[in-house]
């Protein structure tokens, strides 16, 4: 069993990463489904939640049924980011989660996210604040370094242990590297084995399969593995994953109709979540990962993406589904 606070969760957990503008209650509910032990939020402005931005607030939705779940917040002010975990506390999610990690340049110019990792002492303080501000257990999420002449990766796990947050997850690549070039997990075995090192310690980066996920268990030795990319479109990653840890088989990818049920089911939550009008628009960045590698799906794609209603999407489904029985593709 892996503690975070008093939040349990079983040994060696997967973790769905926070992402903007795919991890929001729909997709949490799909990965539920299919096996994640803990979700988070995307992550939230601190000054977004204090100026009372709509788009930030909507974030701080979560439902019984996702839990354990933690909210994402970032920023570059300690006040600003203190008043923010307090407003976090108010929904009372099960845990408050710092973003140290995103590399994006609209939240790296305002010295939050990655922008933090030039200033570990402005980190420190910053995770202080929050500490301070919530009874909810705090973890933090970050990266190995600014680039590859400044991986502090050690100092900062170990000066953010002592100011109080309970867990850690590492994505093993420096800020430079963006999402490009192989993570390098050696740094994740070495926080994870240091002496003073008492807290959990998940791993983030690279992790697309059940053989990879066991590879680097044993490997690089981590308490558990988040996983942001590889979920995209396939939020059977998490059951795939603990079924290989279990059996060692490898199992078949989802089936065309377990796409199709998969992409009605978060179309009708997203609608649910945002109305039908932005629920669909917000559908339309998913198509392609759900449908990746079926062959002759250009023009279905195209007709999914013109999908008005649900009504219109079922007939699509059918429509779909018949079309490759009919024709018996290799899927």
């Amino acid at each position: 069993m892996v503690k975070i606070g008093p939040i349990e969760l079983p040994e060696y957990p997967l973790l769905l990463a926070p992402m903007e503008d795919v991890s929001d209650p729909p997709f949490r509910r799909l990965c539920k489904m299919h096996g994640a032990d803990l979700m988070y939020s995307e992550f939230i402005s601190s000054e977004g939640l204090i100026r009372d931005a709509m788009k930030s607030k909507m974030k701080l939705d979560i439902f019984d049924y996702e839990r354990p779940v933690g909210i994402q917040i970032f920023g570059g002010d300690e006040e600003a980011m203190a008043l923010s975990a307090k407003i976090v506390d108010a929904v009372q999610p099960d845990i408050v989660d710092i973003n140290f990690g995103c590399p994006v340049k609209k939240v790296v110019s305002k010295g939050a996210g990655a922008g933090v990792l030039k200033d570990v002492d402005l980190m420190v303080r910053l995770t202080k604040a929050v500490v301070n501000s919530t009874e909810l257990p705090v973890t933090v999420k970050t990266r190995l370094g600014w680039d590859v002449d400044s991986i502090n990766i050690q100092e900062v796990a170990l000066r953010l242990q002592d100011a109080g947050i309970k867990a850690l997850t590492i994505h093993a690549r420096t800020r430079a590297q963006m999402y490009k070039g192989e993570a390098d997990w050696t740094y994740i075995s070495q926080i994870k084995n240091h002496p003073d090192i008492e807290i959990p310690i998940f791993g983030n980066g690279d992790i697309d399969s059940g053989p990879k996920a066991k590879e680097y268990k044993e490997k690089y030795n981590c308490d558990g593995v988040m996983i942001g990319r590889g979920a995209i479109g396939y939020p059977w990653i998490f059951n795939e994953i603990k079924h290989y840890f279990k059996t060692g088989e490898v199992l078949p990818p989802p089936t065309l109709a377990q796409r199709l049920e998969a992409v009605r089911q978060h179309a009708e939550w997203s609608i649910d979540w945002k109305g039908e009008r932005t629920g669909l628009v917000e559908m339309r960045q998913h198509y392609s990962n759900y449908f990746r590698a079926i062959p002759h799906f250009k023009e279905f794609r195209r007709r999914f993406l013109e999908v008005g209603n649900l009504a219109q999407m079922d007939e699509l489904i059918e429509e779909t589904a018949a079309f490759y029985e009919q024709h018996a593709f290799e899927i």
